[in-house]
């Protein structure tokens, strides 16, 4: 079955809820971007990477940064290497073309297949930046000026853009989208989660770290709750420290910081506060 004809139904390594699975396929229905909100650490880029996989097809990944100008995605003159060239005197500054660099919009357009093309984290950009893609993202196509050219997709790509809310997006944009945000996983859904990437980790652990985890996620006053990666991370160390789940259950930690705390907790804010929580806990108990 061709790409153009398949449907996400996830991977074995993602675990993708029934809500995110019809997100994905109605912007392949809608030929819409699709626009994925939530948590950082939620999943949002490696989506776009299960989609690709699931698909049968490429991924094209367009990293936003602060910096990141519209145009890059389409594509850039290079004219200090053209003027340098003319001044050496060779041969190839006959031809503009020579010196277009192609952006990752472009990439995708010109693909014998539909692509994935990820543009990860748009809200990191100029609040500009999303009203500059209006055109070619709803239309596919755009105009290279300095060679007169229209590039146009071959096959229209499953665009998928992430956010992690640091700012609004335009209405214009937002209208173009398919939206789809990405809920912080349940304890059920977590399990699963853990279960992909830990197959053989012994449930007990698994029991009482995923208690751990959201008893601190559920703390108020957190600056930065841990989220899914994090929780990764602190699973991977626990387990080559070779701690035990007694640990985790033992009464006594209850009322303490988390052994490899470092992995879910990141700022000092939160370490003061779990740590004073931890002493009133004590001294209650």
């Amino acid at each position: 079955m061709k790409s153009e004809d398949s449907k996400f139904e996830g991977t074995d390594s993602y675990i993708a809820t029934e809500e995110l699975k019809m997100a994905v396929n109605a912007a392949l229905t809608l030929q819409r971007p699709l626009l994925i909100k939530g948590e950082p650490g939620t999943g949002k880029t490696m989506l776009a990477e299960q989609v690709a996989q699931s698909l049968n097809t490429d991924l094209i990944q367009w990293h936003i940064k602060s910096t990141t100008r519209a145009q890059q995605g389409l594509y850039e003159y290079d004219a200090v290497s053209r003027l340098r060239d003319s001044q050496l005197g060779d041969e190839k500054v006959r031809d503009i073309g020579n010196y277009i660099v192609k952006g990752k919009l472009w990439q995708a357009f010109e693909a014998d297949e539909r692509q994935v093309l990820l543009i990860d984290e748009i809200d990191k950009a100029d609040i500009e930046f999303p009203n500059d893609l209006l055109l070619e993202l709803d239309k596919m196509e755009f105009h290279v000026y300095e060679t007169q050219q229209r590039i146009q997709a071959k096959k229209r790509p499953l665009v998928i853009i992430t956010s992690n809310n640091e700012k609004e997006l335009p209405d214009a944009f937002l209208r173009r989208c398919f939206f789809h945000y990405i809920r912080f996983p349940d304890k059920d859904t977590m399990k699963q989660i853990v279960q992909v990437h830990f197959p053989n980790l012994q449930n007990e652990l698994v029991e009482e770290s995923l208690r751990s985890f959201f008893e601190i996620r559920q703390m108020n006053g957190l600056k930065k709750k841990p989220t899914t990666s994090e929780l990764l991370d602190w699973l991977k160390l626990l387990m080559a420290q070779d701690i035990s789940p007694e640990v985790l259950r033992n009464q006594d930690n209850r009322s303490a910081i988390p052994p490899l705390y470092g992995a879910l907790l990141k700022n000092e804010q939160d370490v003061q506060l779990f740590e004073k929580l931890a002493f009133l806990s004590r001294r209650e108990g």
